[in-house]
């Protein structure tokens, strides 16, 4: 993929995650492509992703994922973005959550992620779940 071709599929992948549509988030994926969100399992093919995406989506009915950078680090494209959601979901919190990770992906040669490994600060975003978005004061 050419420089503009990767800014572009970041952008539409950006898009499908703020669709509430989890099938549009797993066609960037290859058929038997991997999302492994921090040190869970990873959701291996379309079907699996779909489901990891919609845990986001019904958690955070009015989610907003934003991209804020994009850069190849040898064999890897790097996807940094920021969540921004209240979690109304199901069981939710009712808090806000704003949070940043990133997504190192690996692009197979049909120019889908063959494998996505996700990161994002795992107890910032439970503290935000139980008191919000806003650090508590001292």
């Amino acid at each position: 993929m050419t420089t503009s071709e990767l800014k572009e599929f970041a952008a539409q992948y950006t898009a499908a995650w703020c669709s509430q549509d989890a099938a549009s988030v797993a066609a960037f994926f290859a058929e038997n492509g991997s999302l492994k969100i921090n040190a869970g399992d990873p959701s291996i093919g379309r079907d699996a992703i779909t489901m990891a995406a919609q845990g986001f989506m019904t958690a955070f009915p009015d989610m907003v994922v934003e991209m804020n950078e994009l850069s190849p680090e040898g064999d890897y494209i790097i996807y940094h973005w920021t969540l921004t959601g209240t979690n109304d979901g199901p069981e939710g919190t009712g808090k806000a959550v704003r949070i940043s990770g990133f997504e190192q992906w690996t692009i197979g040669a049909d120019n889908l992620i063959a494998e996505s490994r996700g990161n994002f600060d795992a107890v910032e975003y439970q503290r935000q779940l139980e008191f919000g978005a806003s650090k508590p004061e001292n």
